[in-house]
């Protein structure tokens, strides 16, 4: 299926202002991820899965007054607690509250955790709950999750540069890797700027995404790499324009469908959903926009360096691959 035909958009005439907007949003995130490090000591609100505690859902008989609880939690001595309203897909959990403890540096303490505030709630508040979901994460394995959802990050870009090396050229996976970093870095800051919170999901989301905008790249890639070879005569910057414009159909309807199935889930996920979803609604359209507005252009602007640099300008088609 082919929703647009004969398109002839001069995407590289646009470099500046794709410039400009990935400048703008990658700032801001970077602003807001340093605001949270010196507040916090963190670059975005890390979940309890990093950070360590105990998370406690609890389910009201009535309507819960937040700051009711949050006065029976300072009456019974807990201090630093978190308290939010939490909602099910269907609308009907609004009598659930998510109260969480902090980081506790001693492993022992954390299971208590959860008993301290079902007795703050017994004792300073009067309403009947019932206990729907505990989380209990000790300060070493959160650090430890910490560090290896870095790594898996890590390790997913430079395994994909290794294979597009290979696949293509150096040029094209240094591209590829580029537009991905870009992508991974807007989506974390527009958690820093949301103030939401990161957790082992939400990692899962972002090495999604990650996948998903390399597949993309690698769709464009591809065909500037048929392009070049038919048409030898033929400009860098009129290939890269001409493979986009055969690709964009694809492109809309792949991401498009793809960005209306997990807007569903960001919308009618409930709260457990939430963080994994809105890392991929940003992240989906970042990284549609990536692999025409960064990955591309980059090819152009590596011909230009090396013209400038009075080196011998080869274009970066790959080798007929042999099947």
């Amino acid at each position: 299926m082919e929703l647009f035909r004969n398109v002839n958009v001069d995407w590289l005439r646009l470099k500046w202002y794709f410039l400009g907007f990935s400048l703008i949003f990658s700032v801001a995130g970077i602003a807001s991820m340093a605001w949270h490090w010196q507040h916090i000591g963190s670059p975005v609100p890390l979940g309890v899965d990093f950070r360590g505690g105990t998370q406690v859902q609890v389910q009201f008989t009535q309507t819960p007054d937040i700051n009711q609880i949050r006065q029976a939690t300072d009456a019974a001595g807990i201090k630093d607690a978190t308290i939010q309203s939490i909602r099910d897909v269907d609308q009907t959990g609004g009598n659930d509250v998510l109260i969480g403890l902090p980081e506790q540096h001693d492993e022992s303490s954390l299971d208590a955790g959860r008993q301290q505030i079902v007795d703050a709630l017994h004792a300073h508040y009067n309403n009947p709950f019932t206990v729907r979901n505990v989380q209990v994460v000790g300060p070493t394995v959160g650090h430890q999750l910490e560090r290896q959802a870095l790594l898996a990050t890590a390790y997913s870009l430079l395994g994909m540069l290794i294979y597009l090396w290979f696949r293509f050229q150096l040029i094209y996976g240094v591209a590829a890797v580029v537009a991905c970093f870009h992508d991974t870095l807007i989506t974390v800051g527009a958690f820093a700027l949301m103030n939401k919170e990161i957790s082992l999901t939400v990692i899962a989301a972002i090495l999604t995404l990650i996948g998903y905008s390399m597949n993309d790249t690698i769709v464009v890639f591809d065909r500037i790499r048929e392009n070049l070879r038919l048409s030898r005569r033929e400009s860098l910057p009129d290939v890269v324009n001409r493979s986009i414009n055969q690709t964009l159909s694809r492109t809309v309807l792949t991401s498009g469908l793809t960005f209306l199935t997990v807007l569903s889930l960001y919308i009618f996920g409930g709260q457990v959903l939430n963080g994994f979803s809105f890392a991929l609604v940003v992240g989906i359209l970042i990284g549609t926009y990536s692999s025409i507005a960064v990955a591309a252009p980059m090819l152009v602007a590596w011909q230009e360096w090396r013209a400038q640099s009075g080196k011998t300008v080869v274009l970066p088609a790959a080798k007929r691959f042999k099947s």
